[in-house]
């Protein structure tokens, strides 16, 4: 049986890798907060992506390099 090369297994993370994320992303959520705010008063809308979504995915793109090696 083949499966197509769209289909994506969810890779189980460890707990090593939820601690580091969670550590990534209260450490992002800050600098997310500020952004967030800048690009508020910038744009003049609402209608951007807030601090907790912004923070989300910084960690999301830091922790797996950490864990690549």
């Amino acid at each position: 049986m083949s499966t197509s090369p769209d289909v994506r297994h969810k890779r189980r993370r460890s707990g090593e890798f939820v601690v580091y994320f969670t550590i990534i992303f209260i450490a992002a959520l800050p600098f997310a907060a500020i952004e967030w705010v800048c690009d508020v008063f910038r744009r003049s809308t609402l209608n951007v992506p807030g601090p907790l979504a912004r923070a989300w995915l910084e960690a999301d793109r830091i922790t797996p390099v950490i864990f690549s090696n």
